[in-house]
């Protein structure tokens, strides 16, 4: 009979409990990136839950990350702190794509990106775009098609991640994904005004103020009963209509198994009709309030693959 040594019964062991560390600590980092996007970004946490794992995990790790870095643009913009740590999450993406053993700090969001990206094979391009986008702090606008430019970047490209996680990558789901983003993009803009505008910022485009002869300050004022501020709205919103409108025609001839990653569309549609429900009126307790049916539609819509 082979005999097993009390030095290697110890090895054995310490071996074993090497493992329960690192298992644990994988554990730890997905219930904290899950946690972030749930308190932070609560509408595409339901979307994200409705994918199949391994593709949930590394989604959640994505949008953890875009979380993180959003928090930053938003602290930045409001003079809170630098623009520095965006620096930092652009030095840590270009780690962890480097070959040659650098270093990574050692934090769950990026010990579970580094995962999703080893597993997928996702494009470093994406997540430059994403912190790159929350460099422009201040999110002055001049024209529709900046802000569109912003949308694209910072919100198409976590659907492009997305479809790289689905192992689909052509030309027509990315088209699906780009009207998408920029759809989604606008209405965050749009769900933002009321925040901003107590701040004293307002990153409507100056192209749509000048149009309809709109000051920042009345927009500001976000007054009920003028008819100006309704009419911006209405033109954003219908920027964002013609963009999710674009991706459903384009949706209805994917695959059924990557739908699901377009279900942000969803959310899209619903709030842009509680905003004509409300007349457009962006600071209604009908357009703001939380929707408690959200959860229930998506499974729904995801049954039915009518996304």
């Amino acid at each position: 009979m082979l005999s097993i040594s009390a030095r290697n019964v110890a090895r054995l062991k310490r071996t074993d409990v090497t493992r329960e560390v690192a298992s644990s600590a994988k554990s730890s980092s997905q219930t904290v990136c899950l946690d972030i996007v749930r308190r932070h970004d609560r509408e595409n946490f339901l979307c994200t839950l409705l994918l199949s794992n391994p593709q949930r995990r590394s989604a959640l790790a994505v949008r953890a990350f875009n979380v993180e870095v959003a928090k930053v643009g938003e602290k930045a913009r409001s003079g809170h702190i630098s623009a520095m740590p965006l620096k930092f999450w652009d030095e840590t993406i270009a780690g962890l794509y480097r070959k040659n053993g650098t270093q990574i700090p050692q934090q769950p969001v990026i010990s579970e990106l580094a995962s999703a990206i080893n597993h997928h094979r996702l494009s470093k391009m994406h997540f430059q775009r994403l912190v790159r986008a929350r460099m422009n702090t201040k999110l002055n606008f001049v024209s529709v098609k900046q802000l569109e430019d912003y949308a694209e970047q910072s919100v198409s490209s976590v659907l492009y991640l997305l479809l790289e996680m689905h192992d689909t990558r052509n030309t027509h789901c990315d088209h699906a994904a780009s009207h998408l983003g920029k759809a989604q993009g606008i209405v965050n803009l749009l769900r933002s005004i009321p925040y901003q505008a107590r701040h004293n910022m307002m990153p409507v485009p100056q192209e749509l103020l000048i149009s309809h002869g709109v000051s920042q300050e009345r927009m500001i004022r976000n007054g009920r009963n003028d008819p100006g501020v309704k009419e911006v709205t209405y033109s954003l919103a219908s920027v964002a209509h013609q963009h999710l409108a674009k991706a459903k025609k384009l949706m209805e001839t994917l695959p059924r198994q990557i739908k699901p990653i377009f279900l942000p569309g969803v959310v899209v549609e619903r709030f842009l009709n509680r905003l004509r429900l409300a007349d457009f009126d962006i600071s209604n307790p009908r357009v703001t309030q939380t929707d408690s049916l959200l959860p229930l539609v998506l499974y729904w819509r995801k049954f039915r693959g009518n996304i």
